[in-house]
């Protein structure tokens, strides 16, 4: 199999590849050690017999190569860029070029919308679309080294050739029970730059706390927004900088100054001292001189819900026989949290709009409006209207 390290090499075969309806796309990376992700090697291929003319190893580490090319392609509308689980491979993209593949296909997400349950992975769908086996043996192994071994070749190619396979089975099967749109539909998430883009002022949301105290979160906002901001400026593990229960230990004890920082039980050794401790304090000092008009809230919309437990079981069930029917996931279609958000009278809800509200909101709503009742005979649930 070819290994591309020249930039004249990948604009000879993006050019081939845009000859062709698709390509198929994966990356291998690593992040342990970094905030952004390190791209060590992009695997693509087209239309193909999977010899080497027509599937590819890219090394983004080679010196000298631009991956401009390959950045063209994704801007190439004529051309379907396939991925699965795309998420983390867009994230690179977006966060090195500020591109998305346009048009965008995800096995995974279509493989959902076509009923192979939730998150299906790689290695399954190989198996029952491409009815191959996949050896995942070098999944873990550090991609950053160089030479590459056969095996991890071997490894990488196989993420790209099979899913030609899995995208032509899926894309036929989509259009075919017209569910193109619901995949459209699902995908636009992962082509927002919002889904990419953590702003050091809203890291706090992301920290699981029941604690409603406002001095507390204005600490914790100002210590998650320290955090952030140190571990993307310099590129590294926001865990290295302070792990999340460390985070919350300096929120309960607002440590003042070295001496009582250093009382922590939980913060690392490294975080003592230094620009990290600096950056701990000030940030302690900034949150208990919030003013009290500014402190963070958190939403307690969910507890105040006032439920209708027979009207959320009626859901379930209506839930169940839609997911069924629809050959579709029932987490894909809606929540549990959902189903009690539209059972306490909320309507701003996934599951009641789009491809959704086609498949089982309008049913949901009539239920709730008393229009339609549910009958069982054996397993089969059914929708009467009243």
């Amino acid at each position: 199999m070819q290994t591309i390290t020249t930039t004249e090499a990948l604009a000879e075969f993006c050019a081939r590849a845009a000859a062709h309806p698709y390509v198929t796309v994966d990356t291998e990376f690593l992040r342990e050690r970094t905030y952004y992700s390190k791209l060590c090697l992009v695997q693509m291929a087209y239309a193909g017999d999977g010899k080497e003319v027509d599937a590819v190893l890219v090394d983004p580490l080679a010196e000298g190569l631009s991956l401009e090319p390959m950045y063209d392609l994704f801007r190439n509308e004529d051309v379907v860029k396939v991925f699965h689980a795309a998420r983390q491979d867009l994230e690179i993209f977006f966060v090195e070029a500020g591109v998305f593949p346009i048009p965008l296909f995800d096995s995974q997400v279509a493989a959902m919308v076509c009923g192979f349950g939730e998150q299906v992975g790689y290695e399954t769908l190989v198996r029952k679309i491409a009815k191959q086996p996949l050896d995942k043996s070098s999944r873990f192994t550090d991609w950053s080294r160089r030479p590459l071994t056969d095996a991890q070749k071997t490894y990488a190619v196989g993420d790209v050739t099979h899913l030609r396979q899995i995208y032509e089975k899926l894309s036929s099967d989509l259009a075919k029970n017209g569910r193109t749109p619901w995949l459209q539909e699902e995908l636009k998430v992962l082509l927002s730059p919002e889904t990419y883009v953590i702003k050091p002022e809203d890291a706090w949301k992301r920290l699981k706390t029941r604690t409603t105290s406002g001095k507390f979160l204005a600490v914790a906002k100002e210590l998650a927004q320290f955090r952030e901001s140190y571990a993307q400026g310099r590129n590294m593990p926001r865990n290295r900088v302070m792990k999340d229960d460390a985070l919350m230990e300096l929120a309960s004890t607002k440590p003042k100054n070295a001496q009582e920082l250093s009382r922590s039980r939980l913060l690392l050794r490294e975080a003592r001292k230094g620009e990290i401790a600096d950056g701990i304090l000030k940030a302690v000092q900034a949150g208990l001189e919030m003013d009290p008009r500014d402190h963070p809230k958190v939403s307690n919309d969910k507890e105040k819900l006032q439920v209708n437990p027979a009207l959320a079981d009626l859901l379930r069930v209506l839930l169940k026989a839609k997911s069924e029917n629809a050959g579709v996931a029932q987490k894909l279609i809606a929540t549990a949290s959902e189903l009690d958000e539209i059972a306490a009278g909320k309507r701003d809800v996934p599951s009641l709009k789009g491809w959704r509200g086609e498949v089982f909101g309008e049913d949901a709503m009539r239920l709730c409006n008393g229009e339609i009742a549910l009958t069982a005979k054996g397993s089969v649930v059914k929708v009467v209207s009243l």
